[in-house]
């Protein structure tokens, strides 16, 4: 039976999104199975792409490319922030808890360097989902990614309240210009080093509700502060507070931002010309920038090895993504897009299944495809779960208290919602 038109269309516009999410959120989860399961193969890969970078790249184009048009198609801040705390909280709470059970339990310690900080503060930087701005080490792995995306959360929201939210391409070649001059030369976590982590945990978690809180607000005047407040929080922390070099941070930011501009491009916002010479500024200051500094420190061979790596998952990313947008009004196969569904869950859960390989059942560093057969046989199954019991409720209830927006903006193109 054919779909109607208006199903197909739909469907088309949303099937390249999920295929590519799903997509990425297996390479990822690949990555780090490797290590354990397929040691040959990763020794192949070495020194031609890096899985787990290229994966993240991936879904930074891809929230670039449709977060700040979810904000912009609602013209509600309110409802922007209430769709992604229940989108990404519920899921996140529950894997960083499992990721710690172990420790409460008394059967292994917590994540290398994590044992060090008090609770509390440990506790409250994972609530900010900014601990990797923080210099606080992630609960699990995977999570660092998360800080920058609430990062571009903030940057997002607070250009939308002063009504520059169109100049992505700018703030994408300003971002690449600011990681190619100044990047290298600032200090990590500066701030925490001295005023102390406990302090600056404290006050990045106020300094963050309450913009939140505010740009919430309905009052345009509070509504701009709050806006402002966040976007500044983020300049402070990514510049000169980050686990990573500022220089790498810019440019994860700048790569989420030239998400942006390609959807602007393709829905006339900005000609496709200006488009084409952002991304491709991007494109050149991301493999420049990476090859100037990738691998410094390690001898000549390995630090090739490392530029080498860099390039390649630059390129294959920009590559993957470009491929999907072209043939974003095909239609993909139900299972790629399924597995775009549930790769929240794929990303957060991989590495908890894991460490439960390794804690219950002595998993060792050998070849074994059997075994990488049977991880992603148990990590779809597991992400099937938490997507359809504690994913899809909490984004029930999240639309439904979303539904009332406060206008702050003028209309723009539809568009469908992805998360990170």
């Amino acid at each position: 039976m054919t779909p109607p038109l208006a199903d197909f269309a739909a469907a088309t516009r949303l099937g390249w999104l999920d295929a590519l999410r799903g997509w990425a959120a297996m390479v990822v989860a690949f990555h780090h199975a490797a290590y354990i399961f397929l040691p040959d193969w990763r020794h192949l890969m070495d020194g031609w792409v890096d899985p787990g970078r290229y994966g993240v790249l991936v879904f930074f184009l891809l929230s670039g490319y449709i977060v700040p048009a979810s904000l912009e198609r609602r013209g509600s801040v309110r409802a922007f922030w209430v769709s992604r705390i229940f989108r990404i909280y519920p899921l996140l709470a529950v894997a960083s808890f499992l990721a710690i059970l172990p420790f409460l339990l008394g059967v292994r310690g917590l994540r290398a360097g994590l044992e060090q900080y008090e609770p509390v503060t440990a506790v409250v930087a994972h609530m900010t989902m900014m601990q990797d701005l923080l210099a606080v080490p992630n609960a699990i792995n995977v999570l660092w990614t998360l800080s920058y995306e609430m990062a571009f959360y903030l940057l997002v929201v607070a250009l939308f309240v002063v009504n520059v939210h169109r100049r992505s391409a700018s703030v994408a070649t300003g971002l690449t210009v600011l990681a190619v001059a100044v990047g290298a030369v600032l200090p990590t976590a500066v701030l925490s080093g001295h005023a102390g982590v406990g302090s600056v945990v404290s006050l990045a978690a106020l300094a963050m509700v309450m913009a939140i809180a505010l740009a919430m607000s309905d009052r345009p005047g509070l509504r701009t502060a709050g806006g402002l407040m966040g976007g500044v929080l983020t300049a402070v922390l990514v510049t000169v507070n980050g686990r990573i070099g500022a220089w790498e941070g810019m440019l994860m930011l700048a790569v989420m931002f030239t998400g942006t501009v390609v959807y602007r491009a393709e829905h006339g916002q900005i000609s496709r010309r200006t488009a084409f010479l952002a991304a491709g500024f991007v494109l050149a200051g991301t493999l420049g920038v990476g090859l100037w500094h990738a691998g410094t420190g390690l001898p000549g061979p390995l630090a090739m090895r490392a530029q080498l790596a860099w390039s390649g998952s630059v390129i294959l990313a920009a590559a993957t993504f470009a491929a999907g947008w072209l043939l974003r009004r095909r239609r993909f196969p139900r299972w790629a897009t399924w597995l775009g569904t549930i790769s929240f869950s794929i990303y957060l859960l991989h590495s908890l299944v894991l460490m439960a390989a390794n804690q219950l059942f002595g998993v060792t560093r050998h070849q074994s495809v059997p075994g990488a057969i049977t991880f992603f046989a148990v990590l779809i199954a597991a992400s099937w779960a938490t997507q359809r019991w504690i994913e899809a409720p909490a984004q029930r209830l999240g639309r439904r208290l979303a539904r009332r927006p406060v206008p702050v903006g003028e209309p723009q193109q539809p568009a469908p919602a992805l998360a990170p």
